[in-house]
């Protein structure tokens, strides 16, 4: 199994910018949140719990970060867990409600994505690994943590492998 390094590391590859790593800032939790949202239906009420798709995907996902990083596995699960709380009260809206959360946050957060992705000069990781696509939330949050000045041991071993953050100029930065 890759460690928390190598999917960090590798990911950090495609996002050097900083304007690419900004619009991630905003970009990634709308579509993480989209998802969230249109799979918490359908819904089935075990013992006053709503299990829907969304929370299957909660745990696996959570399992997956807890098994790379304690402390980021921890910050990802609290985040999901939010996200299941309001998505499930979204879901219980009209469907036209549901609909337009969903599909319209996915939809904004993925224009954003190629915005940042047309300053970085690359196309998003997932298009050569779709494992991007579950380590881009966890990208966010180490990237938070490390403008918050924790995880430096992290910070420095991904910056060892892919370079530091810097702002590409020239065409690709047009």
């Amino acid at each position: 199994m890759k460690t928390l390094i190598d999917h960090l590391a590798q990911y950090a590859d495609y996002h050097r910018d900083p304007r690419n790593i900004h619009t991630h800032f905003v970009g990634v939790p709308m579509i993480m949140f989209a998802v969230v949202v249109l799979l918490s239906r359908p819904a089935w009420a075990v013992g006053g719990l709503p299990l829907t798709p969304a929370l299957f995907c909660a745990l696996a996902s959570s399992v997956f970060y807890l098994r790379l990083d304690l402390r980021f596995g921890l910050a990802m699960a609290a985040l999901l867990a939010a996200m299941l709380v309001v998505a499930q009260w979204v879901a219980l809206q009209s469907m036209a409600v549901w609909l337009a959360t969903g599909v319209g946050l996915f939809a904004v957060g993925w224009v954003i994505q190629f915005v940042g992705h047309h300053y970085e000069g690359r196309k998003p990781a997932f298009v050569d690994d779709l494992v991007g696509l579950i380590v881009g939330p966890l990208f966010v949050v180490a990237e938070w943590a490390f403008a918050l000045g924790l995880r430096k041991e992290v910070q420095a071993a991904i910056e060892l492998r892919s370079g530091p953050v810097r702002l590409r100029t020239g065409q690709a930065a047009a």
